[in-house]
């Protein structure tokens, strides 16, 4: 998925600091079934680095729009 306007930014790096909190109380919580938490923790992994990137992309472009 490519971020294509402001308004997607935004609602993008809401999803992400969501999920970076859910990271983190699933890092804290030791309680349940330790392969669903190393499966669920791999998985929202995989999610933040995939938003991260995304909000670099379109914040890369943005910039070299404005140089351009």
């Amino acid at each position: 998925m490519n971020l294509r306007n402001e308004h997607e930014l935004s609602v993008t790096r809401q999803k992400l600091r969501l999920i970076e909190g859910r990271y983190a109380a699933n890092e804290r919580d030791r309680s349940g079934d330790e392969r669903v938490r190393e499966l669920t923790m791999r998985s929202l992994r995989r999610l933040i680095d995939q938003l991260t990137e995304e909000i670099g992309r379109f914040e890369s472009g943005r910039s070299l729009n404005a140089i351009g």
